[in-house]
C-alpha cells in the first residue's frame, strides 16, 4: 500500500527556520509564519521534514487513494520559497495576476523573496485556499 511521505510531525517548526542557510530566507521564513498564522488562525506544524503547514484536511479521491495534507503551507527551499495552496480550480489563478514576481507549479507558487510580492494579495490566496479546501473536504 502507498505510504505518504508528507506527514504532520513532532518537529521544531523554530528550530526548522533557524537551520535555513541563507539570512534572507530565514528573514523571510519568519515573516511568512507570522503571515499564515495570522491569517489562518492555525499554529504552524511541520510536515514531513521540510513543509511548515497550517490546518490539516482529509481527502480521499474516487481511486481509494487518502490521506492528510495542511490547508497551506510553505517550504523555504534553497532556490525558491514554495507556497502550498488548493490547486488552480479556484480563484488562485486570478488572484496572481496581482502578486507579483512568481512561477507556478500544480499545488505551488514558488517565489524567490517577500519584497517580490504583494502580502495583501498573499494573505487573500491563504484565505481563499483555506475556504476551498474546508468547503471540497468539510468532514474535518
Amino acid at each position: 500500500m502507498y505510504e505518504l511521505k508528507t506527514k504532520q510531525t513532532d518537529a521544531s517548526v523554530i528550530e526548522f527556520i533557524e537551520n535555513v542557510d541563507h539570512p534572507k530566507k530565514r528573514e523571510d521564513a519568519y515573516q511568512l509564519l507570522d503571515i499564515f498564522t495570522e491569517t489562518t488562525g492555525f499554529e504552524a506544524k511541520m510536515w514531513g521534514p521540510s513543509i511548515i503547514g497550517f490546518g490539516s484536511y482529509h481527502y480521499k479521491y474516487a481511486t481509494g487513494h487518502e490521506g492528510d495534507a495542511p490547508l497551506v503551507g510553505f517550504s523555504p527551499r534553497k532556490a525558491k520559497i514554495s507556497l502550498y495552496f488548493a490547486p488552480g480550480e479556484t480563484k488562485r489563478d486570478e488572484l496572481l495576476k496581482e502578486f507579483g514576481k512568481h512561477t507556478t507549479g500544480k499545488a505551488c507558487v514558488y517565489i524567490n523573496k517577500i519584497a517580490d510580492i504583494n502580502v495583501d494579495v498573499l494573505r487573500k490566496l491563504i484565505r481563499q485556499s483555506v475556504t476551498f479546501l474546508k468547503e471540497t473536504y468539510p468532514d474535518q
